[in-house]
């Protein structure tokens, strides 16, 4: 199958990608990234700059399936800058939306668990009602709805915190090198979330791909913690002092964007329909920790 994967130097988008690659044929867009993988066929575009070379691209290849992993990478400068949000998140993934039925191409979109307003105690399903308290989320929220309404073949998948052994996974690749260099860290105790191995998430929308399988759903992983357990548990399979990691507050270490307080989804629904588990934080973290002794 022809895949298009918009972000494919990105963590997700390499990630899948590498999986990918015996089976599929790879076109790929990167933005300022120039170690790239070979076997894949590279576009270089800014879609904030340049809105009509993507579905200029995607009008060329016809690829069966479209991929769109690409998103601002931070949710402050989104609640600052909401325009450069709002044209990223939803303009241009309405181009991309109108290419994609133009051309018959399914488009899987990844979406965020930021589109709903955190209640503890509480697993997400797809059908709770969205209620996003920051404009990274509301914008996510209405490119779900364009790409859902705009063919009932195309998927949404809700994640969080994605994370694996690889240069652009920066939650924990801030909490491992701060440890290894005896630094202290000081992640939210009051952020809760699902936090997913990119490796799942990559061989779940393969799984998807394979299947044919449409429609919104959450795609995560199965622990609910916060940022400052996650980071213990980092440093327990790490063998680092877990002393050095220091609960902060979002009240105390303020962002320029509200954070919902826990936003944990429950995948379920996906995992059946895909016939494929994704794995907990003690597993995730036992395969990154393999990885890297590779």
């Amino acid at each position: 199958m022809r895949l298009l994967i918009i972000g494919g130097s990105g963590l997700l988008g390499s990630v899948l990608i590498d999986y990918a690659l015996p089976k599929h044929e790879i076109f790929s867009t990167y933005n300022k990234n120039s170690i790239l993988k070979d076997d894949v066929n590279w576009t270089q575009i800014e879609l904030l700059d340049d809105r009509n070379k993507i579905t200029d691209l995607i009008d060329t290849i016809r690829p069966q399936c479209v991929i769109h992993t690409a998103a601002h990478p931070s949710v402050d400068l989104c609640e600052k800058d909401p325009e450069v949000a709002n044209r990223l998140h939803v303009d241009i993934t309405k181009d991309i939306s109108i290419s994609c039925k133009k051309n018959n191409s399914k488009l899987i979109y990844l979406s965020t668990d930021a589109v709903f307003g955190g209640q503890l105690d509480k697993r997400y399903i797809e059908t709770d009602r969205s209620n996003p308290i920051n404009h990274y989320g509301k914008t996510k929220l209405a490119a779900e709805k364009i790409i859902l309404d705009a063919n009932s073949d195309n998927v949404v998948l809700r994640t969080a915190v994605i994370y694996g052994w690889h240069k652009k996974s920066r939650f924990t690749n801030w909490i491992l090198e701060y440890l290894k260099d005896g630094k202290t860290v000081d992640p939210y105790i009051d952020q809760f979330n699902t936090p997913t191995l990119v490796d799942d998430l990559a061989k779940a929308i393969l799984r998807i791909i394979d299947l044919g399988v449409s429609g919104l759903y959450h795609a995560a992983g199965k622990t609910c913690l916060n940022r400052y357990e996650f980071a213990r548990s980092l440093a327990d399979a790490f063998g680092y002092d877990k002393d050095l990691i220091k609960p902060a507050t979002a009240q105390i270490k303020r962002q320029d964007a509200p954070r919902p307080m826990s936003t944990c989804l429950d995948s379920s629904n996906l995992e059946g329909k895909i016939k494929y588990q994704f794995c907990d934080i003690k597993t995730g973290i036992s395969y990154i920790l393999k990885k890297s002794k590779e």
